[in-house]
């Protein structure tokens, strides 16, 4: 996380973008189609690949899981889903500023979290579906992959204006926490992929209907979808 920190303060990119003046407010372009294609891609791929036959493509994964890793087992995961956020306000930390100021970012980040998790909440209760190692009935959708996936989204937000690589990075962060919840036999494919849908689609969601009511907005550049 140290290095990850390093690396974004001292990089070229960083040099080369100006501070974002303080004094202007987000310009919102149109909310397209084309912004549901991810999300969209998500969830569905995860409802396709949900089923009770053995044959079905969850069922398929979790087999080859036990047959490749079965001893493994891991906690990074449990930290690795926040670590978007805290790479978000590292930064900022810094003096790397982001695209939103503090207060709007915040109100932003907790309506977008609270969105996704109510969301995922009411999911695993409605849907009652048994973990694959068998240690619970809530296995639908994965909420650290929920959690990684709004978590990314809005680091990807704040900064990718300034840094284009942000959301390589930031989506394969969110990516692996998904990969280890499978590997940990703790989720389903079906649940990490509606997961990630859930999750990218609630902190888009607080991004397009946030108003801007608290301080100031600090960035020039359109708001992009």
């Amino acid at each position: 996380m140290r290095l990850l920190l390093i690396l974004l303060l001292f990089s070229p990119w960083a040099l080369a973008y100006p501070i974002f003046p303080e004094d202007t407010i987000p310009v919102r372009r149109p909310i397209t189609l084309r912004a549901f294609y991810p999300p969209a891609s998500l969830i569905i791929g995860g409802l396709l690949s949900t089923g009770h036959s053995e044959e079905s493509i969850k069922n398929e994964v979790a087999e080859e899981r036990g047959h490749l890793l079965p001893h493994f087992h891991t906690k990074i995961d449990d930290y690795l889903q926040f670590s978007p956020l805290v790479v978000a306000y590292g930064l900022d930390a810094f003096g790397v500023h982001s695209k939103t100021d503090i207060i709007n970012r915040t109100v932003i980040l907790i309506k977008g979290e609270a969105m996704a998790l109510t969301t995922t909440t009411l999911l695993k209760y409605a849907t009652h579906t048994l973990r694959p190692d068998g240690s619970s009935y809530n296995s639908f959708p994965s909420g650290h992959t929920t959690q990684a996936f709004a978590a990314a989204t809005f680091l990807n937000e704040e900064y990718k204006d300034r840094y284009p690589w942000m959301p390589y990075a930031s989506y394969t962060v969110a990516s692996s926490v998904g990969l280890l919840r499978v590997a940990n036999n703790r989720h389903y494919i079906s649940d990490v992929l509606v997961g990630a849908g859930i999750g990218y689609l609630s902190m888009k969601v607080a991004y397009w209907t946030h108003r801007y009511k608290w301080g100031k907005a600090v960035s020039k550049h359109h708001l992009t979808y």
